[in-house]
């Protein structure tokens, strides 16, 4: 039996991780339940798998729950998910925590020798860095993203060294046939519905521009030590290959599935075992043909930025993904367009001070003037 720690367990991530738990009692029990500030879903989610230990990031929600009768304990605040995170009687901690507010608690899981089921690319691109130090430790991380957790479970095929590059596929999201002028009218409500995936809001529209993929290259070079100019995008837009590796001799590893989270998060909590899962088989027969093509990165110029930003390093990563996530609250919010997003990141790049990274505080400075700039572009 292992203890799971669900950090973001009422985002789409956490409830899938739930799932995963629900369907495997004889191996897995939620010890630790985290969350933002939906004290209604976590007084749901205790009830069911009583947790030791209750973390929310809001100090009222917190209060809320001591209220409600719910016997285990709770804290509320920053340090909370903190604790909850290197909680000692966990043996993985699930951080489905979204964006950039995932990198303290992966830091401080990885800080407590922990082993990490990582959904949160955001802490990699950001803190890669800081990351490996804290690797040191003892802890390690199995990525849940599915291309990552794709790339991860092709590269057992070969050693690190036969590997000629990484093949990150990309579903294309819902535009990827648009014109630009399309593009312009793009609503909110059309870019949170994903055509193959169920994801939380922000990374659903993170796919339809492109940015997922843009931080996903970040994310895979710096998670397997390959250097972006072997890291290729593929649109395939059925989602069954996940992505695939490629070796020196020719030949490739791919790694097909159902377009399914649950299943990268049940292969994460397993490893490096596999289980019966209850969460469907993959059909080929049913699916007839599936198709590639290299994305159009005129229309979708988040690539080509994140292997700048790759390119560059030092702290150009976290500028990309601070400024789009800062770009992404301004058009759910309506302040600019969809195909603005793009724009609102460059601008962010063209002028943010380049720096080195040398410790949290260098990344949380970093991310906040790109936040800025991406907020003076906005409202221009």
């Amino acid at each position: 039996m292992k203890n799971i720690a669900v950090l973001g367990c009422t985002g789409s991530i956490g409830r899938q991780t739930l799932d995963v738990i629900r369907a495997n009692p004889d191996k897995f029990r939620a010890a630790v339940l985290c969350a933002g500030r939906d004290a209604d879903a976590m007084f749901k989610a205790a009830e069911e798998f009583r947790p030791d230990y209750i973390a929310m990031a809001d100090e009222a929600a917190a209060d809320k729950l001591r209220q409600s009768g719910i016997k285990a304990k709770i804290a509320g605040g920053e340090q909370a998910v903190l604790e909850a995170a290197a909680y000692e009687g966990a043996d993985i901690i699930v951080n489905g925590i979204s964006g950039f507010s995932g990198m303290k608690p992966l830091l401080a899981a990885l800080e407590a020798g922990k082993t990490v089921a990582l959904a949160n690319k955001e802490s990699i691109v950001c803190a890669h860095d800081l990351v490996n130090a804290a690797l040191k430790k003892g802890g390690a991380i199995i990525p849940v993203d599915s291309e990552q957790s794709a790339i991860f479970q092709c590269m057992a095929a070969g050693n690190h060294g036969e590997i000629q590059r990484l093949i990150l596929t990309a579903s294309g999201g819902p535009f990827r046939e648009y014109t630009k002028e399309q593009l312009k009218t793009v609503t909110p409500e059309q870019a949170g519905h994903h055509p193959t995936w169920k994801m939380g809001r922000k990374i659903t529209i993170d796919s339809a521009s492109f940015f997922n993929k843009g931080l996903e290259i970040m994310e895979a070079s710096y998670l397997f030590g390959i250097p972006g100019e072997r890291i290729s995008v593929l649109v395939h837009p059925e989602s069954i290959v996940h992505s695939m590796v490629e070796y020196t001799d020719g030949c490739n590893m791919a790694q097909l599935s159902r377009p399914d989270m649950r299943l990268a998060i049940q292969y994460a909590l397993t490893y490096p075992e596999r289980t019966p899962g209850e969460f469907g088989r993959l059909r080929l027969e049913d699916i007839g043909k599936i198709s590639f093509y290299a994305p159009d990165t005129d229309k979708f110029p988040a690539i080509p930025m994140a292997y700048e930003a790759l390119r560059e390093g030092r702290n150009l990563p976290i500028v990309y993904n601070g400024a789009n996530e800062a770009a992404v609250d301004m058009f759910i919010r309506g302040k600019i367009r969809f195909d603005e997003i793009a724009d609102v990141v460059g601008y962010a790049m063209s002028r943010a001070d380049r720096g080195n990274i040398l410790s949290l505080e260098d990344i949380i400075k970093t991310d906040r003037q790109a936040r800025r700039l991406a907020f003076e572009k906005g409202n221009a």
